[in-house]
């Protein structure tokens, strides 16, 4: 999965070089987003026809939130430690880690205090999702199945989640990776803007 990963991502890079025409640029974002949505569907109806699924999800109750919780926190602590060795102050790098690998978002909210910090948000936030867009299917076969949960945060409920379920092969992380990514997402547009206001 990991290797499929990286030929379709230099694929495309090659394609966009080379052999995409100008005129499909501005057509992309709605061409991603309607990939993803009829890959999120499928893997909807994939979790769906699993016997006992409705089960499953009431047997986890809340308890499953101890999973983006736990990744919230991490993600933030990861982040200050992070900025207190390169000398950003702890606020900031909170913040920044605080994205929780939604890039978009968080981009545009620090880009209000400044460029620097807006722009570290994308970069940091863009790498780790791509990082665990490659690492997951190595993470599950290694480390385990919550861990890849965590290393997706935000994405694992999008962009991520095609992959944990093929790499998990376990309906019950895939509902998990959705919980937490949704939550994680409702999480960062408080979470970010409170993180700036301690400092």
């Amino acid at each position: 999965m990991t290797i499929a990963i990286l030929l379709a991502v230099s694929l495309g890079i090659i394609t966009g070089i080379f052999l995409a025409p100008a005129s499909l640029v501005p057509h992309m974002g709605s061409l991603i987003s309607g990939g993803l949505m009829l890959v999120l569907l499928l893997v909807g109806i994939s979790v769906g026809r699993q016997s006992g699924f409705l089960k499953q999800l009431r047997r986890m109750g809340l308890k499953i939130l101890l999973v983006p919780l736990s990744v919230a926190l991490g993600s933030i602590l990861g982040g200050i430690t992070g900025g207190l060795l390169l000398g950003i102050p702890w606020h900031q790098a909170g913040a920044v880690g605080a994205g929780f690998g939604w890039y978009t978002f968080t981009a545009v909210e620090l880009s209000k205090h400044s460029a620097y910090l807006g722009t570290l948000a994308f970069i940091t936030n863009m790498a780790r999702e791509m990082i665990a867009l490659v690492t997951i299917p190595l993470i599950a076969k290694y480390l385990g199945n919550l861990e890849c949960v965590a290393t997706a945060g935000s994405p694992g409920m999008t962009v991520a989640l095609p992959v944990i379920s093929s790499s998990t092969k376990d309906p019950n992380i895939t509902i998990i990776a959705f919980i937490s990514g949704m939550v994680l997402a409702i999480l960062v547009p408080v979470v970010v803007p409170f993180m700036m206001t301690l400092g």
